[in-house]
């Protein structure tokens, strides 16, 4: 028995304009797409209302978006249950958080235990409690979301976090929402459970973010930078470190996940979510420096296709341009990120990095690798 526990429009024109900190090549590209509120629709039109409280669901929860996300979500009054498997403490105290505030928090968060893989235990489960709610943070497939919208016939929202690593790679960027998906990608079972979403009677919103950093992240974005700078080590950086990229803080991803709850513009729509400003390879590395209070770094640029890595990857990033229009979000959603890049990593460092806390331990072999075909004299 389970138990709670206390189209890509007209090829939208845009200009690169100097950052604030130009000395780390930030940029940001302005579009001249403008979005249009739309009619709510009568059928299957979006009831739920955010200032109500509601009984929501959170697939996932425990690490990193869950963590800033289920804190504001209780903040604001409604009753969240996280589904897990139970293998990680429920919640984890925030560095910073007073312990009168975690208290508070803590005893106001329910849990389900559970494989969300185990279909049948899902949807016995999950009927049972009757959500309004749910926000998927970890699905990945679309088979993994059916059991959950069979057993919540009265779902008033499907909250959904998808990728913008399901967009097709292009020459014309940045990506827009209706840009074309790649059925090949890695994240192709996002882009999947975005179609399955569109084909069921339900009301949903899917957010796709690009790169997530912040406090607790558990990928190696800002902390691969973190670790090289602490060190005080050459950084190494693919081709001419002129890629650009795009990053989003998580709480301003928490913050826009909230933000759609009850949002009749957000009924049924795809929304990218990230940072307003776009940095080089370069420059993101300047920016961590500057985020840590390191000296300036040394760049050292080099051939991926000169090197045999074998499954390691010896650099947190795609090595591409990537970066996409949030022009939407703020538009019908009045969301707006509310951390610069050298704010945003700022916070991370001194909330994290910089306690003397990280995911994974530094590892410089493919530094390494780099280091002695670049310094030693080839001959």
């Amino acid at each position: 028995m389970a138990s709670l526990v206390a189209i890509q429009p007209k090829q939208p024109s845009f200009s690169v304009l100097q950052s604030s900190h130009s000395d780390f090549n930030g940029a940001r590209l302005i579009s001249s797409v403008q979005y249009k509120r739309k009619p709510c629709q009568p059928k299957s039109a979006l009831c739920v209302t955010a200032s109500s409280a509601k009984k929501i669901l959170i697939m996932g929860g425990t690490r990193f978006i869950g963590v800033f996300l289920s804190r504001l979500l209780v903040k604001e009054g409604h009753q969240v249950t996280l589904f897990t498997r139970g293998k990680a403490p429920i919640s984890q105290q925030l560095p910073g958080e007073s312990d009168q505030d975690y208290a508070d928090f803590s005893s106001k968060l329910l849990h389900l235990k559970g494989d969300r893989m185990d279909f049948d235990f899902v949807k016995s489960s999950l009927a049972a409690e009757g959500f309004d709610v749910v926000y998927d943070i970890n699905g990945r497939e679309a088979n993994e979301v059916e059991p959950i919208l069979d057993a919540l016939p009265n779902l008033e929202q499907y909250i959904y976090c998808s990728s913008a690593g399901v967009y097709l790679k292009t020459d014309y960027l940045p990506h827009f929402e209706v840009d074309a998906g790649d059925p090949k990608s890695r994240h192709k079972g996002k882009l999947e459970t975005e179609s399955l979403l569109v084909s069921r009677d339900v009301n949903w919103t899917s957010l796709r973010p690009v790169y997530i950093y912040g406090p607790l992240n558990y990928n190696p974005v800002e902390e691969w930078f973190f670790h090289r700078l602490k060190a005080g080590r050459p950084i190494p950086i693919p081709n001419s470190g002129m890629q650009i990229t795009q990053l989003g803080h998580v709480k301003d991803l928490a913050k826009a996940f909230v933000q759609v709850l009850g949002n009749e513009k957000a009924s049924k729509q795809v929304f990218n979510i990230s940072g307003e400003k776009y940095v080089t390879f370069d420059g993101l590395a300047r920016a961590c420096a500057k985020a840590g209070g390191f000296p300036e770094p040394e760049l050292v640029h080099y051939n991926p296709k000169e090197f045999d890595f074998g499954k390691k990857k010896a650099f947190p990033f795609r090595d591409q341009h990537f970066f996409t229009s949030i022009e939407k979000a703020k538009a019908l959603l009045g969301w707006k990120p509310e951390f610069d890049l050298v704010e945003g990593l700022t916070d991370s460092y001194n909330l994290d990095f910089g306690r003397g806390t990280f995911r994974k331990a530094a590892d410089f072999s493919t530094d390494d690798l780099i280091l002695e075909k670049k310094l030693v004299p080839q001959s």
